[in-house]
């Protein structure tokens, strides 16, 4: 049960879950402690929605907003409107003066034409997994072709030896 509960200082208006089950209630605005017993029950309701609606009419009927509260749809319709969409991103780009395709096209030229992009570290992974007995020259030639700076891709190469993620013998690397 709940039941919506006035201050008699303030004036405020609040919620109160099961009234009977505790002896006190701490306005919200005000801070002043209430027997709940001696505070005035404007509403009582059996679920939260409903209390929580009477509370909010009682709101906008002390703003004087009567009309503006009756013309607004609840929450609970307000909730199921949300997850429909308003427009799609076709639409959204449009209306801003930008071309779709131009920004798909942005998108494929800065993946390379993958769904997702790859981190230096991964690539020189990826080096070492598809290269047969690589050396040096042979994982920084990849990481290169794949866009990791030749300098970048020998110092990822040192930390994965170092980290214990990578090994080299005879100067050939293999990923652990």
């Amino acid at each position: 049960m709940y039941a919506v509960v006035g201050c008699t200082d303030c004036h405020a208006l609040w919620l109160l879950a099961d009234p009977d089950a505790a002896e006190t209630a701490t306005c919200p605005r005000c801070g002043r402690r209430h027997r709940t017993a001696g505070l005035k029950r404007f509403v009582t309701a059996e679920d939260r929605e409903t209390a929580r609606e009477a509370r909010a009419a009682m709101l906008a009927d002390a703003a004087d907003a009567t009309d503006a509260f009756e013309s607004t749809p609840s929450v609970a319709e307000m909730e199921v409107t949300t997850d429909e969409a308003v427009v799609d991103d076709a639409e959204y780009l449009d209306a801003a003066g930008i071309d779709p395709d131009d920004v798909a096209a942005a998108g494929e030229s800065a993946t390379g034409g993958r769904a997702g992009s790859r981190s230096r570290p991964e690539i020189v992974r990826d080096a070492l997994r598809e290269l047969d007995a690589p050396d040096e020259s042979d994982v920084v030639a990849y990481a290169t072709d794949h866009g990791v700076p030749a300098d970048a891709a020998a110092d990822l190469l040192d930390r994965l030896v170092r980290r214990g993620e990578a090994t080299a013998s005879g100067g050939t690397y293999r990923l652990l």
